[in-house]
């Protein structure tokens, strides 16, 4: 049997946070259901268009990690509470811009840690 549960480890999965499917609860938030689908999907287009990670690469996957931090961050310290599609759809952008941005790093051999 496979525990549901490992979004746990991922995850905070509040459930007002959360996108559910005939009463069960998504492994993982509305933004980390984004992140997680941004990094698969630009995984998958990149394998069959591949392209070059320079610079520009570089400032488009900063830019695109912009939108994510906006909105959880004036949810978080502001009085507005983000609706899960905009969170889902931030996390997307964002996630994008986060593969784009590992990947560099892995190209590059930058040591960051």
């Amino acid at each position: 049997r496979i525990n549901m549960n490992i979004g746990k480890y991922f995850c905070h999965r509040i459930p007002e946070r959360s996108f559910f499917i005939k009463g069960h609860q998504f492994p993982v938030c509305a933004r980390c259901s984004g992140f997680y689908t941004g990094l698969a999907l630009y995984l998958i287009v990149n394998y069959f268009y591949p392209h070059e990670y320079n610079l520009e690469m570089l400032i488009i996957s900063m830019i695109l990690m912009i939108p994510v931090a906006i909105d959880g961050l004036s949810q978080y310290f502001g009085p507005r509470e983000s609706k899960n599609n905009l969170r889902f759809t931030t996390g997307f952008i964002g996630g994008v811009g986060l593969i784009i941005f590992l990947k560099i790093i892995m190209r590059w051999g930058l040591n960051v840690l």
